[in-house]
């Protein structure tokens, strides 16, 4: 693990294998520099148990930086439940899944992610009181974030069109969106009551349906939604969908979505840029439901509260685009290097403290 390409000084691994429920679980908290370590548990059927470590490495990196752009006083941290889980076992998973979450201490805080629902986490609050994304009350957040994530995403588009295509508003603007799980069809929602023209692409057809029905869009394969002739593409699935090669062929002016890890390597990155296509950088476009989740947590929770410190999400990406075109450097080199000196003033304070 120490050599995995993708081990970033991780500050702790954990690896869950309970014998008696069949869970198979991995826990990674890579950064508890600005608070404990949050992040959700996503459940996913991997092709090799190696997927599932990548999986989990990188997404606690991308809550580190994503908590720490967000300013959030929250390290970064993930988990994985390896699938698949059969449904007459799934409550006892998950309860097992929350004992091993107990185990650290608070030292990370678990919340719903693909796969798992709020029913699931209320299974998991059980045998752990370090969980978050439980029913809301009324006036306050809570429950499920992808509303609060498809919010800051909408607000992000409208970021980046403003500053790639020089519009005001989202009236008449194309959208390919690449998912149509929870956020990706809230996003669609958000789109079309600001007026998009909508291209949806989806692994179930049925979702694809509903959004045809709801908000008047196209249907297409979802090998064929990243290339389509479109102002801003969505990737709203799993992440790694940017491939260098997809980098090269998309004809959209913006990559603006809600998926984690969108870039499969930097270099789709600098691909995009070289070729004039503005990417928002994920962990900071999709952050609405980490700061959900941190208001749940803290009780400060006010529902007016959240929205607006979600819809500060755009004038953050101003200032990441204002950056990179001033300096000439790719919008993903120039978050990643203010996410990680955030991190490193945080570890340096924490040490003065210790010392």
């Amino acid at each position: 693990m120490f050599d995995h390409p993708d081990f970033d000084a991780h500050e702790k691994v954990l690896f869950v294998n309970d014998a008696q429920t069949g869970l198979r679980a991995i826990i990674a908290v890579h950064s508890t520099a600005l608070g404990a370590a949050a992040g959700g548990c996503r459940l996913w059927s991997y092709a090799a148990d190696a997927d599932a470590l990548t999986d989990a490495l990188r997404l606690s990196r991308g809550m580190s930086y994503k908590n720490a752009m967000a300013d959030l006083p929250m390290g970064g941290g993930k988990s994985v439940i390896l699938g698949p889980v059969a449904t007459d076992r799934r409550e006892a998973v998950l309860e097992a899944f929350g004992r091993a979450v107990d185990t650290l201490g608070g030292q990370y805080i678990t919340a719903e992610d693909v796969g798992v629902s709020v029913a699931d986490m209320q299974i998991v609050a059980r045998t752990t009181k370090h969980v978050s994304g439980l029913s809301a009350e009324a006036g306050k957040s809570g429950g499920d974030p992808s509303p609060f994530t498809a919010r800051g995403v909408r607000v992000g588009i409208e970021s980046a069109v403003r500053a790639r295509l020089g519009r005001s508003e989202l009236a008449g603007l194309s959208v390919a969106v690449q998912g149509l799980g929870h956020v990706g069809m809230y996003l669609c929602q958000e789109l079309h009551e600001m007026g998009a023209n909508l291209v949806v692409a989806d692994i179930n057809p049925a979702r694809v349906s509903e959004a045809q029905i709801r908000f008047g869009a196209i249907g297409v394969s979802v090998d064929e939604i990243l290339t389509q002739a479109v102002d801003v593409v969505a990737p709203c699935a799993l992440g790694g969908t940017i491939t260098e090669y997809a980098a090269r062929y998309i004809r959209a002016s913006v990559v603006a979505g809600a998926a984690n890890n969108q870039l499969l390597t930097p270099e789709a990155g600098r691909i995009l840029g070289e070729r004039g296509v503005l990417y928002a950088p994920d962990y900071v476009i999709n952050a609405g439901g980490i700061i959900m989740v941190q208001g749940e947590i803290s009780g400060d929770n006010d529902a007016d509260l959240i929205r607006a410190r979600v819809d500060a999400i755009g004038p953050r990406l101003d200032a990441i685009f204002a950056k990179a075109k001033s300096d000439n450097v790719i919008t993903n080199e120039v978050a990643d290097s203010m996410a990680r000196a955030k991190l490193d003033a945080a570890r340096r304070m924490r040490a003065r403290i210790a010392a």
